[in-house]
């Protein structure tokens, strides 16, 4: 399998990687000069990825990125008395953009169990699908959960896909959940939209803000969206009596991360990790994920100042 992907042109994206499609040498259809903008497409153009996952994804807003979703609504994850819900802290996915010169760019997350790791770590190295991070989302917790962040590019969407379906199945991860009415949110969420300065939106009975950088990011001169990733992302999940959960990932710049770690402490808020999630973008970004359970509009308010120390912007 990994020799059919290697030969559909998915290549690693590290610096040494050299294909005839690779990313080591990236390719330009048009002028020299050009950096690569991500194309819009059609739900059409990605049925094969949904196929090869066995799990339909959704086009941007913008229909540059295809994302598809791989909740761990098996694992019954607990941190400092909290049950993690998946759209908390669960949720891996991978993210699909074609470029104007044609080649496609894979980007995800995928959640494991310790487990799980190495044998998706063999897979993924056997498909020619780079690791680009591994670390944790919480503090805390049980059981045990990595989160491994991979990358590829090449022609062929379909052959990405199935490399990464190939992960998968040495997990557990379930099939995709039903189609269900969104749950009542049991959070003040006018409050909490005033707190943070924009409105957020009810994924799942978890409140979510996502917040992009102001300027491009780069890799290997290609533009990288927003929604492949390259985001602030704050979720809101209740508890109860009017508190909430709150954990996602800051997307910052070098200047960016101190300010950023000062304003989350002034206001209680836990640290978790601090670390990247691809090997070369431009500008470096370094992400920092979060923690604390607390009064929703309290918290709100003190991610609204760590925000305000981000060159950022509210997504679409």
């Amino acid at each position: 399998m990994a020799a059919a992907v290697m030969a559909a042109g998915c290549s690693l994206a590290g610096g040494d990687a050299r294909t005839a499609t690779g990313v080591g040498s990236v390719r330009h259809d048009g002028d020299p000069g050009e950096t690569p903008s991500p194309a819009a497409g059609g739900e059409a153009e990605w049925e094969g990825v949904a196929r090869a996952l066995g799990r339909a994804g959704k086009l941007s807003s913008d229909k540059k990125v295809y994302r598809v979703s791989f909740p761990r609504s098996d694992l019954k994850v607990t941190s400092y008395g909290v049950s993690i819900e998946p759209g908390l802290a669960l949720g891996g996915y991978a993210a699909f953009t074609r470029h104007s010169g044609g080649d496609v760019l894979m980007m995800g997350d995928l959640v494991v169990t310790e487990p799980e790791s190495q044998k998706v770590t063999d897979v993924l190295q056997r498909q020619g699908i780079q690791q680009t991070a591994l670390h944790k989302h919480l503090l805390s917790h049980q059981p045990e959960v990595w989160w491994t962040h991979v990358h590829a590019s090449g022609p062929d969407a379909v052959a990405i896909a199935r490399s990464i379906r190939a992960a998968l199945d040495v997990t557990a991860t379930p099939p995709p959940p039903a189609a269900a009415p969104k749950p009542a949110l049991r959070l003040d969420t006018a409050a909490i939209d005033q707190a943070m300065g924009t409105k957020g939106t009810n994924d799942g009975g978890i409140y979510k803000f996502t917040f992009k950088r102001t300027k491009p990011v780069t890799e290997h001169g290609r533009v990288i969206p927003p929604g492949m990733g390259v985001t602030t992302a704050i979720n809101f999940q209740p508890t109860g009596g009017g508190k909430a959960a709150v954990n996602g990932d800051f997307a910052m710049v070098a200047d960016e991360v101190q300010r950023v770690i000062r304003a989350l402490r002034r206001g209680g808020i836990d640290i978790v990790e601090i670390h990247n999630h691809a090997l070369h973008d431009e500008p470096r970004l370094f992400y920092m994920h979060f923690w604390a359970d607390d009064d929703a509009v309290k918290l709100a308010r003190t991610l609204r100042q760590a925000v305000a120390e981000q060159a950022v912007t509210p997504a679409a």
